[in-house]
């Protein structure tokens, strides 16, 4: 009876780590399912940004991942944007060396 209520705990305890594993850090999360439809035009702090992806359905943006966790839709022929499009890269480049 013990053997068989400590399996059952180690399967539940098993779950509930794998559950929590997959949802990953922020910076981790895929934006994909996320659409732009309205653009940002306030100019956002480089360093706050976390990643970016490009979209160009239904309309031409950058949405960037903010550290908090919300996603910013911006046009992507601003300076500011391709300065913070460069520097993510930047970084990204740098931690996988």
């Amino acid at each position: 009876m013990r053997l068989h209520a400590a399996a059952i705990l180690v399967i539940f305890w098993l779950g509930v780590f794998t559950v929590r594993t997959a949802k990953g850090s922020i910076g981790s999360q895929a934006m994909r399912k996320f659409k732009c439809v309205d653009l940002s035009a306030q100019k956002w702090n480089i360093q706050n940004l976390v990643s970016y992806e490009k979209q160009q359905v239904p309309v031409n943006a950058i949405i960037f991942l903010h550290s908090k966790g919300f996603k910013i839709c911006v046009r992507p022929e601003q300076k500011w944007v391709q300065a913070a499009m460069k520097k993510i890269d930047q970084k990204r480049n740098t931690k996988g060396k």
